[in-house]
């Protein structure tokens, strides 16, 4: 464990930030929560003018001092969903719950099947299915940093209830138990063995399968969640998931590697894109006329937005729309690399997820 002023140390720093995305103008309603509501966070939702039957529910988490809009406006989820036809909620913490906005993926009372901000959320979902007419069996879930933690834990507490899930920046369910744990496996400190893990996620619920699948999205300079984080996240989910310790295959896309994990019966469950030399943020690409960069948005060339929907199988394709691309915001990451230029998936050698870090981290200069 880290020394207390260390802690200290970083929460000041963690507070001297700036308030990330402000609030937005944004096409969102606020949803009246059916239920207790023990986590206390309020939310907002945005259902499609015209769908074809009951439409996809994707559940999208902000990082800690954004908001439902701001975090909205900067991913393009909500102009995603008018353009594809389906459903999103956005969970908003409040600053009475956390002083700096971040949804508490550290603390067991919220990361706990049937109490908490995990019960509050999985209530916003039970609204959206009986009030707006959703499919259950198409609800997701992804989020960024804190966000992305309770995404993984929302998955890990309620299985039964997604198809898939996209974690950015994102640490491993129950790994911590305070805040200065939280900063130690921030960090990359202390974080369990595979084996440990994996039974955090089997204690987590009474669920034994089908499983969601899982999607992790990590840059290599990201000096806010250490991208061990990324290897332990696959080592949690491989055994629930049924996969080995290497990918089945490695693709490049728009630039970066995509590491696929497959099933018995060769369907895709679990995947992790590495982005090269971003760091603390959502990868963006504003071109494909979704989202816009601006502080924890980063325009990297490529859209975790579009990428994240498209594996999940709702949009299409991967193609280029006409709406205009948002102006570059600013302050995106001093780590943000060029743009790199699109490529078509080619077979890359699969690597252990060990190997996978450490090539990433001497590519990125961090390591000899």
């Amino acid at each position: 464990m880290r020394k207390l002023s260390d802690t200290i140390e970083r929460l000041a720093r963690l507070k001297a930030r700036p308030e990330g995305l402000q609030p937005a103008a944004s096409g969102l309603q606020p949803l009246e929560i059916v239920g207790t509501n023990p986590g206390a966070l309020t939310a907002w939702y945005r259902t499609p003018e015209k769908t074809k039957g009951a439409p996809p529910l994707v559940v999208v988490l902000h990082g800690c001092t954004q908001n439902a809009a701001g975090y909205d406006r900067g991913s393009g989820w909500s102009a995603l969903a008018e353009d594809y036809g389906f459903a999103v909620l956005f969970p908003e913490q409040s600053r009475s719950n956390n002083g700096n906005l971040c949804f508490n993926w550290f603390a067991k009372p919220d990361v706990t099947r049937g109490s908490g901000e995990v019960l509050s959320i999985r209530e916003m979902i039970a609204t959206m299915i009986s009030d707006h007419g959703v499919d259950p069996r198409r609800v997701y879930v992804t989020g960024l940093s804190a966000g992305g933690a309770m995404a993984n834990s929302l998955l890990a507490t309620y299985p039964e209830i997604f198809a898939g899930g996209a974690i950015i920046a994102g640490l491993p369910h129950a790994v911590a138990g305070s805040v200065p744990e939280a900063f130690d496996r921030m960090r990359g400190h202390g974080l369990p063995d595979a084996g440990r893990l994996q039974a955090l996620l089997s204690a987590a619920s009474p669920h034994k399968g089908p499983w969601p699948t899982v999607s992790i999205w990590q840059g290599t300079s990201d000096s806010t969640v250490a991208d061990t984080n990324a290897g332990a996240l696959i080592d949690q989910w491989r055994g629930a998931l049924g996969v080995v310790d290497r990918p089945e295959r490695v693709e490049t896309v728009d630039g970066q590697e995509r590491h696929i994990w497959v099933d018995r019966s060769g369907r895709e469950v679990l995947d992790l894109f590495l982005v090269r030399g971003m760091g603390h943020g959502t990868p963006l690409d504003p071109q494909s006329g979704y989202g816009e960069a601006a502080p924890y948005m980063l325009d990297v060339g490529i859209s975790s937005t579009v990428h994240i929907a498209r594996n999940w199988g709702i949009i299409p394709s991967f193609e280029k729309k006409t709406r205009p691309a948002a102006s570059a915001g600013t302050g995106a990451s001093a780590a943000t690399p060029g743009r790199p230029e699109n490529v078509k998936p080619e077979s890359v050698k699969p690597e252990s997820v060990k190997d996978v870090i450490e090539n990433a981290l001497r590519a990125a200069g961090l390591m000899k």
